[in-house]
């Protein structure tokens, strides 16, 4: 049922019912008012003939006929307008305007009543009559004005203009109602062909002034822009889970084809010398150790493509650096870890992300960064700016050549004798630019070994419109535009 109906529908049904509450009230007024007027005009009737009543009884009672008669007469020259009735003990006189003798009058009244004779009405007021040596009760009447044929009209005449409001009424509302709901009638049209799956085009709507209309196109806009976002979220979702297996798919070849090889080996030469056994033993655990870290990195840049903005919050850079050093000691007991870093340095950022990345780095440092006497000598610094935070990771290590410094960020790089997944430092890269930073190598501060130096922006920001790390590197050491100032 359209809305216009509805409303048409709901007033026509709601006026008369107003109309039938106005007329009823007004008249119970108008005869409250009447009443009233009649009960003020009775008693003070009843009080001018009161007098003469109580002599009329009196001289009946006496057996004064004449008396009688006299005071009988004064009473209904007294009474004017009203009818009056004296009920004795054993007699009664009634003159005027009153109903007719078989009407029962109430024995005891608190004030005026209304009597019925047949279809007319009366009040009625009664006044004890008391003496010396008689008493009755005195009765007046008035007409009942408050039902006279007057308000049987107007009662009449509500109930018809009842009558006619329900279609008028209705008939005006859905008028009103189809012309207010015009607004809406057009947007309904605009938005009917909008197919957020097979079509790009999205609502354009100018506002009309109707609040709700707008509030309403506002609303599907939202709702349509959150299904773009969602539907781009899960497109590269679909991506991110398609890239990792075909990652997965390409670096375990190998490792898996050596594994097998090694597998087959044992299998085939059950009398294999010990020595020769052990070093098979031995290669197939460190493929196997290369598996299981390639799984994890791998892992860890899948999460990274699917972060959410709501994830992100203020991360005390000090702490995470704290810990990840100890993280390192625990690891690597005979290398020399040194943590420089500021009191309550922040960002906004993802705290797993920037563990991730502190990890990776001193992991980097730790393997590759060792002196010719293989001695691992790391310092991290973590340190304040107006606007931005530095992280640099020293070691005294061969260093990275110039050329190969913008490719070591790249996935699945790994240098001659590296037996980690190539992924490490991609991670890195990853990390950086989802918390809208850099990440660049050079030679360390006294010309020896490597400084990997990460520049994060204080405030955060906005995540990257698309992080595509699994399907091919985006941006790894671009510069954000941070001061290229010492630590």
């Amino acid at each position: 049922m359209r809305l216009s109906t509805r409303i048409g529908l709901a007033v026509g049904c709601t006026v008369p019912l107003l109309v039938l509450a106005s007329g009823w009230l007004l008249l119970h007024l108008v005869a409250r008012d009447l009443h009233r007027a009649e009960d003020q005009h009775l008693r003070q009737r009843a009080a001018a003939v009161l007098p003469d009543a109580r002599a009329l009884l009196r001289a009946s009672e006496n057996g004064r006929p004449k008396a009688a008669d006299t005071r009988e007469r004064r009473l209904y020259s007294a009474a004017l307008d009203v009818g009056v009735r004296v009920v004795g003990a054993d007699t009664a006189f009634s003159g005027g305007p009153q109903p007719g003798p078989s009407v029962t009058l109430p024995e005891r009244t608190a004030g005026p009543v209304t009597v019925h004779d047949g279809t007319r009405g009366w009040r009625a007021l009664a006044r004890p009559v008391r003496g010396a040596s008689a008493t009755g009760t005195l009765w007046v009447f008035a007409p009942d004005t408050a039902d006279r044929a007057q308000l049987r009209l107007v009662r009449r005449r509500v109930l018809l203009t009842a009558l006619l409001a329900a279609p008028l009424s209705g008939l005006l509302a859905w008028g009103l109602a189809a012309g207010a709901s015009t607004p809406l009638a057009r947007l309904t049209r605009r938005t009917a062909g909008l197919d957020p799956r097979t079509s790009g085009t999205r609502l354009d709507h100018r506002p009309t002034g109707v609040t709700e209309v707008d509030d309403l196109a506002a609303t599907l806009r939202t709702v349509l822009a959150r299904y773009d976002e969602q539907a781009a979220r899960t497109s590269e979702a679909l991506d991110t889970a398609r890239s990792f297996s075909a990652a997965a798919a390409h670096e375990l070849r190998t490792p898996l084809m050596s594994m097998g090889t090694n597998l087959d080996i044992l299998a085939g030469h059950p009398g294999l010398p010990a020595s020769d056994r052990t070093e098979v033993l031995a290669d197939l655990r460190r493929e196997h150790a290369r598996l299981q870290g390639l799984l994890v990195m791998l892992r860890e840049l899948g999460r990274g493509d699917l972060v959410e903005a709501e994830a992100l919050g203020t991360v005390d850079v000090a702490d995470v650096a704290d810990a990840a050093v100890a993280e390192a000691r625990r690891r690597a007991p005979d290398a020399d870890l040194v943590l420089d870093t500021d009191p309550g340095v922040t960002v906004h950022g993802w705290e797993p992300g920037l563990r991730l990345l502190l990890d990776n780095l001193l992991g980097n440092a730790l393997a590759h960064g060792r002196d010719t006497e293989g001695r691992a000598r790391v310092r991290l610094g973590v340190h304040g700016r107006p606007d931005h935070v530095v992280i640099t990771v020293d070691d005294q290590g061969p260093g990275v050549p110039p050329e190969a410094r913008g490719r070591i960020f790249e996935r699945f790089r790994r240098g001659p004798d590296s037996a980690g997944s190539g992924l490490g430092l991609t991670l890195v890269a990853q990390q950086a630019a989802l918390h809208r930073g850099s990440v660049t190598v050079t030679d360390g501060p006294d010309g020896r070994g490597a400084r990997f130096e990460v520049r994060l922006p204080s405030d955060g920001g906005a995540l990257p419109g698309r992080r595509d790390w699994l399907i091919g590197t985006a941006g790894t050491n671009r510069s954000q535009g941070f001061p290229k100032e010492g630590p």
